[in-house]
C-alpha cells in the first residue's frame, strides 16, 4: 500500500534537513587550504576520518541494533558538536587531526542507524514496498538542507569575510536534531522490543548474511561509487572558485566576498538538483534497466570528462561533470539502499549497513590519500582523470554482474 505523509514522515524529513545544515560543507577544502594545508595533508585527514569510522563501524552498528538506535544517534550528535568546536578553534594540522578523529567517531555512530529506523517504520506500517520512494523523499529533504546551508554559509562568508564562524553556527541544527531523535517512537528504537537481540547473536546473524553473494554484490556496487564520490566531492570547491572568479558578476566586491557569495549560490542550485535526483530516484530506476551498473560507469566517465575540461581550463564544463557525479550518487543511494533492505533481515539491517560502510570507508581512505597526493604532484584535473580512469577500467575488468532488486516481502 502507498505510504502516507504522517507525523513521523515529517520527523524523518526534518532530521535529514537539519543534519545537512553543515554550513562549512561548501567551503571545507577552501578553509583547510586557507589554513595552510596542502592537498596531501587534506587527503591524509580525510583518510584518517575514514579509518576511524572504519574501525568503529561494525561495533557501533551492532550496539545500535542491540542497545538502542536513539542513544547511538544522540551520542553521534554530541561527537559532531565537539568536532565542530575543534574546527572552529583549529589553526594547524594537529587541531584538525583531532577534529577529524571526533568527526569519524560521530560518523560511525550515525552510519546506517537512521536508515534502519526508517526501514523498521515502513515495516510496522506495511509500507515496505515503498522503500525506495520513501527513502528518496526523505533524502530529498536532506539535500534541500544542504542547499539552504550553502546559501546561508555564502552569506556568512560574504558579510564576515571569515570561514570560522560557519563551524560554530553548525552546532545549533545538531542540537535540534538531538532533541528530535529523542522524540522518535520506541517501536523503532530496537528491531524487536519483545526479543532484544544480544550482542553475540547479532554478530552471528550478520556473519551469516554477509556470506550471501547477492548481498555482497549490492554492497560492493553501492560502496565503490560512494567512496569515489566522497573522496573527490569537496574538490568541486576549487572548480567553483575558478568559475566565480572568471564571471563578470559581483563587480566592486573584494575577491573573497565574491567567492563566498558565488560559491554559496552555486552550491544552493547544486543541492536543489540533487534533491530532485533523490526524490525521483525510484522513477528513474524504473526507466533504466540495470541502473546500478550503468550509473557506475556514467559516473566514472563524468569524472574523466571533468578532469579533462579542468586541464583545458573550461571551468564551467568541468563543474557540469562534477555536478553530474553528485546527481548520480543521489539517484543511486535510495535505489541501492532499497535493494539491500530487501536482501537482509530488518533486525540486523543497521549492522549490514555498517559492514557496507566499513568496506566503503576502506575504499574512501585509500582514494582520498591517492587523490590528495596526485593533486599536489600533478594537478587537480589530472588527479581526477587518473583516479576516474583507473576505477572505470577496474569496473569493466571485474565484469560487475547485473543486480536485480529482490522481491519485497
Amino acid at each position: 500500500m502507498p505510504f502516507k505523509k504522517d507525523k513521523q514522515f515529517y520527523k524523518f524529513c526534518f532530521y535529514g534537513f537539519f543534519k545537512n545544515l553543515r554550513f562549512f560543507d561548501a567551503f571545507f577544502i577552501l578553509y583547510l587550504k586557507h589554513k595552510g594545508l596542502s592537498y596531501t595533508e587534506i587527503g591524509s585527514l580525510y583518510a584518517l576520518r575514514e579509518i576511524i569510522t572504519n574501525l568503529s563501524e561494525i561495533p557501533t552498528g551492532v550496539i545500535a541494533d542491540t542497545y538502542g538506535r536513539k542513544k547511538s544517534l544522540i551520542l553521534s550528535f554530541l561527537f559532531y558538536i565537539i568536532s565542530f568546536l575543534f574546527f572552529y578553534w583549529g589553526d594547524n594540522y594537529t587541531w584538525f587531526l583531532m577534529a577529524f578523529l571526533l568527526y569519524g567517531i560521530a560518523e560511525a555512530l550515525r552510519s546506517g542507524t537512521h536508515k534502519a529506523m526508517i526501514m523498521d517504520y515502513l515495516k510496522l506500517k506495511s509500507w515496505s514496498n515503498e522503500k525506495i520512494n520513501y527513502y528518496g523523499h526523505t533524502r530529498a529533504c536532506s539535500q534541500r538542507g544542504s542547499a539552504l546551508s550553502s546559501l546561508i554559509a555564502g552569506g556568512i562568508v560574504f558579510y564576515t569575510g571569515q570561514y570560522e564562524m560557519i563551524f560554530l553556527l553548525s552546532i545549533f541544527p545538531y542540537l535540534f536534531n538531538l532533541v528530535l531523535v529523542w522524540s522518535y517512537p520506541s517501536e523503532i528504537d530496537l528491531p524487536d522490543k519483545k526479543k532484544q537481540t544480544d550482542y553475540k547473536q547479532s554478530l552471528k546473524s550478520l556473519w551469516l548474511v554477509l556470506q550471501s553473494k547477492e548481498v555482497w554484490k549490492i554492497i560492493h556496487t553501492a560502496a565503490v561509487f560512494t567512496a569515489y564520490q566522497k573522496s573527490i566531492k569537496d574538490y568541486i570547491q576549487p572548480v567553483m572558485k575558478l568559475v566565480v572568479i572568471n564571471i563578470p558578476l559581483f563587480i566592486g566586491f573584494s575577491q573573497d566576498k565574491k567567492i563566498g557569495l558565488g560559491i554559496g549560490i552555486l552550491f544552493f542550485f547544486l543541492y536543489l538538483l540533487t534533491s530532485f535526483a533523490s526524490k525521483y530516484s525510484e522513477k528513474i530506476a524504473q526507466k533504466i534497466p540495470d541502473i546500478a551498473v550503468k550509473s557506475l560507469w556514467i559516473g566514472f566517465l563524468s569524472g574523466l570528462a571533468g578532469g579533462y575540461f579542468f586541464e583545458r581550463k573550461y571551468w564551467w564544463l568541468s563543474l557540469l561533470f562534477f555536478t553530474l557525479i553528485y546527481l548520480i550518487e543521489n539517484i543511486r543511494k535510495p535505489v541501492l539502499t532499497g535493494y539491500l533492505s530487501n536482501a537482509v533481515p530488518n533486525k540486523i539491517f543497521t549492522s549490514v549497513l555498517s559492514a557496507q560502510s566499513l568496506y566503503r570507508t576502506l575504499l574512501t581512505s585509500f582514494l582520498s590519500l591517492i587523490f590528495g597526493f596526485l593533486a599536489d604532484q600533478v594537478s587537480l584535473g589530472y588527479a581526477l582523470l587518473i583516479v576516474s580512469g583507473v576505477l572505470l577500467l577496474i569496473s569493466f575488468f571485474l565484469k560487475i554482474v547485473k543486480i536485480q532488486q529482490a522481491e519485497n516481502s
